[in-house]
Parts: structure tokens; C-alpha cells; sequence
């Protein structure tokens, strides 16, 4: 019989996992694994315990929203092993789920982990800590972890919209310096996302064309501070639709670039707070972690 560690957040997307958690468990039974279950308690939980024990286990599966597999795959990072995890998405927006084509429904999902194959995903390295599909700065990306639990469950999407739309009277640019390859670039930018995903805050094609998981790069964007509201509603248009406009944002594709900014600039790291940095060095980890798909 094969071991199984299964950590969930109990309070992700409405709660929904504690009306399916027995029939989760009885899909993994029936597939020939003994379970040990663990309902997070606390901010790192996932993280932690993924870090002590995954050596002792054949897979280590992991049900919330995207920020709990980003506890999950970090803790795997930190603990030198490269045990296979599962995810059953069960949060507001599960970007990076979508991303993998899991499905929706959460028995389904548990059954994927069951029946499916351990795909090699790409990981980013962010200074000294782990990002799954997205770090990014500046215009709506405190509204992930600045948007209350409640909220978040019951608006869903419109959750982050409208937190973000509180923040435009504000907008605030940041003057900075990339370097990625042979290319540097200074100029002021009001936002910046470096992703691994098909689709941000539920937005699909956001982060470009053709975006693949284990391809060992990163797809760039960075929007430069707009003229006027109008620009700035230009901008956003040109980005949904990912016709890019060259004069008001930077897009490129890179395994590994290093941002500098003149005042602390607060990020995000899979929608939730990654610390105050004035330098970061992002690298993508190469096909870094072995993640159960269909």
C-alpha cells in the first residue's frame, strides 16, 4: 500500500472541501493508498510539514487555492526531495490548476492524482524563496492578499476587480532597472508579473501565446506608467487581449533576470505577500518539481 501525506486549507473557496472531504478519501483509499490527513492550521502549515515529511511518503497532495500549493511545492524545495504532488484546486480563482487542465470538480481531480502521470512543471526561484507560477509587483497585486478570505469566497473573481479598482485614484510608478540576457532596461513601471501560467486572476491569455510549463522560461510583462486615464485604460484593454502595445508595456520571454528598484517594492508571490525588496533575482527552476496531471 502506498503513503499518502494530504494537506488541505479548510477555509479556501467557501469551505467546499469538508462536503466532499469522504469522498476524496474514499477515492484515494480505493486506489490502494494509506492517508494521512492534515487540515492547515496556520499561515506556512502546508509549507512546513511538506518540508519534514514528504521523504516518508509515495506522493504529497495538496486541496486549497493556489496559495497553498505554493506553501506546498516550497516546502518540497526546502526539504531536498522530489516527491510527487498532487492538487486539488479549491480556491477562489486556481489560476495555475486551470493552467494544468485539472478539473474542476474535486472528486474528479482526487481521481486524476489516482489514474494520471507526474508531470515535470517548471518553478521560479525568487532571492531565497520558491514561486509556482507568478511574482509579481505594483498595480492590483496586493489585492490577492489584501482581499479577506470571506470576500474572496463569496465574490470570486469580482473579489479582486473591485478591490483593485479602489486602488486606480493611486496609481504609483516605480523607477526601475531588469537586466535578462544580454538586455537592460530602465524606465518607471506602475506593474510587472513574471508567470508560468496560462491564466492570471482568472484571466486567460493575460501572460502570452503559446505559454508552455516546462519549457524552462518565464514570460515577462511590464507596463509602463501611463499619460493619463485613458492610456491606462488602453493599457489594460491591450493586455486582456494581449495585443501588445511596444510603447506602453515590455514583453519577452527568459529563463532568469534581475530587477532593481529604487524604493522597496512590495511583491507577490502566487497571490500572496512575498516581503519588501529593493533587488530580486528571479531564475526559473527547469522542470523543478513532479506535479500529478490527466
Amino acid at each position: 500500500m502506498k503513503k499518502m501525506l494530504f494537506i488541505y486549507n479548510p477555509k479556501a473557496g467557501k469551505a467546499q472541501i469538508r462536503n466532499k472531504l469522504a469522498d476524496i478519501l474514499d477515492v484515494f483509499t480505493k486506489g490502494d493508498y494509506e492517508i494521512t490527513v492534515y487540515p492547515t492550521q496556520k499561515s506556512e502549515d502546508a509549507m512546513e510539514k511538506t518540508r519534514d515529511r514528504s521523504k516518508d511518503y509515495d506522493i504529497v497532495v495538496c486541496s486549497g487555492g493556489d496559495g497553498t500549493l505554493d506553501e506546498v511545492v516550497t516546502g518540497m524545495i526546502r526539504s531536498g526531495f522530489r516527491t510527487p504532488i498532487g492538487y486539488i484546486p479549491a480556491g477562489s480563482t486556481n489560476d495555475f490548476g486551470g493552467s494544468l487542465g485539472l478539473p474542476k470538480n474535486m472528486v474528479h481531480a482526487a481521481e486524476t492524482i489516482v489514474k494520471g502521470n507526474d508531470f515535470a512543471c517548471d518553478v521560479g526561484s525568487f532571492n531565497q524563496d520558491v514561486f509556482v507560477y507568478i511574482a509579481a509587483f505594483g498595480l492590483f497585486t496586493d489585492v490577492s492578499y489584501e482581499t479577506g478570505q470571506d470576500m474572496k469566497n463569496v465574490l470570486g473573481h469580482m473579489a479582486y476587480l473591485l478591490e483593485g479598482m479602489k486602488r486606480l485614484p493611486a496609481i504609483r510608478s516605480y523607477p526601475m532597472r531588469v537586466t535578462y540576457d544580454d538586455t537592460t532596461i530602465v524606465d518607471d513601471f506602475i506593474f510587472g508579473m513574471i508567470t508560468n501560467s496560462v491564466s492570471v486572476g482568472g484571466f486567460k491569455r493575460i501572460t502570452g501565446k503559446n505559454v508552455k510549463l516546462d519549457d524552462g522560461v518565464f514570460e515577462v510583462t511590464l507596463i509602463k506608467r501611463p499619460k493619463n486615464p485613458m492610456e491606462l485604460n488602453n493599457i489594460m484593454v491591450s493586455l486582456l487581449n494581449r495585443d501588445i502595445d511596444t510603447d506602453a508595456m515590455y514583453c519577452f520571454r527568459t529563463s532568469k533576470l534581475e530587477i532593481t528598484s529604487t524604493d522597496p517594492l512590495p511583491w507577490t508571490l502566487d497571490g500572496e505577500y512575498g516581503g519588501t525588496h529593493t533587488k530580486v533575482a528571479i531564475e526559473n527552476i527547469c522542470k523543478g518539481m513532479d506535479i500529478r496531471v490527466e
